[in-house]
């Protein structure tokens, strides 16, 4: 049983995309298809849609809920990153909307077996493609604690990232790591944290094992470069991130991106020639209404950047 998920600044997304009938958009985080049906619908009667998901069970779900848009319709498989290639493949052209919504789907963190959530007791791994080789079971299990620490401190800003690591370590000595409940007793053994502050401090650690299992960040930069490349002149990328370290790589591509000469200060005449590929649509994020967030509360911290292709 496929868990949809209420879609985060689905008003917003839509405007923001500014879509007229007959218009070709790609959804590169297709989840359980709610952004990508409110844009076949505002691109009726012909518009057509690329949906990319790196998890099979959205693909498989999709094809179904969305079958009745099944002649303008067409999925892939894949990572963002790899957007280029699928668009290539798919001989997907004219792309005058793209939309990258950084989330997690309510399925990956409701359902225990995905491994995602510190509240289900399930197996560790936390991979959006569950074809890929290593989980989560590998990172907390196989990696030294310099690299554990460093993505405890990087990806989830967690303070005593080194005592967790060695916490961590001392308890893998004993016997292999292979639930997210003995990884839940270890953060709280290592760590020593209150009762009130529990939650937040294994969001983040879980978090943090997320985007390194995944390589989110790392593959965050190419894949919004690749959007770029692939939207036709006029369109909009929009994109939906929640977590501070997202938002600061959108942040810095788009303002890069945006700019004409990229010469460095002590440079009193531009040697660059750079022009700006895009124009700002939105410079200040746009974030969900207090109604949105008593009614979807994991669209809390979601911030939303668009820019346009010029």
């Amino acid at each position: 049983m496929y868990t949809t998920h209420q879609p985060v600044l689905l008003t917003e997304v839509i405007a923001h995309l500014n879509l007229r009938p007959g218009d070709n958009c790609i959804d590169c985080t297709l989840g359980s298809g709610g952004h990508s049906q409110a844009i076949l619908e505002a691109t009726s009667p012909d518009g057509r849609l690329l949906g990319i998901d790196a998890d099979s069970e959205a693909i498989s779900y999709c094809r179904q809920a969305l079958s009745v848009f099944a002649a303008r319709l067409e999925l892939a498989q894949g990572n963002f990153v790899d957007l280029a290639n699928i668009v290539a493949e798919k001989n997907f052209s004219s792309v005058q909307g793209i939309l990258l919504d950084l989330g997690v789907s309510t399925h990956q963190i409701t359902v225990p077996t995905r491994g995602f959530s510190f509240q289900q007791t399930g197996e560790l791994d936390m991979r959006f493609d569950r074809q890929q080789p290593d989980s989560a079971l590998e990172v907390v299990n196989d990696f030294k604690i310099e690299e554990l620490s460093s993505i405890f401190k990087k990806f989830g800003e967690i303070k005593e990232a080194r005592r967790l690591a060695i916490g961590i370590e001392q308890k893998r000595r004993q016997q292999k790591i292979t639930t997210t409940a003995e990884l839940v007793a270890i953060v709280k053994e290592s760590l020593r944290v209150r009762p009130e502050k529990a939650n937040q401090l294994l969001a983040r650690v879980f978090q943090a094992i997320r985007i390194a299992v995944n390589n989110e960040l790392e593959n965050l930069s190419p894949a919004l470069q690749s959007a770029l490349d692939v939207l036709a002149s006029e369109g909009r990328l929009v994109v939906i991130s929640y977590h501070s370290l997202e938002d600061r790589i959108v942040k810095e591509l788009f303002r890069e991106q945006a700019q004409a000469c990229q010469c460095p200060p002590e440079v009193f005449v531009c040697r660059c020639n750079h022009q700006p590929k895009i124009k700002l649509i939105t410079k200040k994020p746009i974030i969900p209404t207090p109604s949105e967030i008593k009614t979807n509360p994991r669209s809390r911290s979601a911030k939303m950047r668009v820019v346009e292709k010029i």
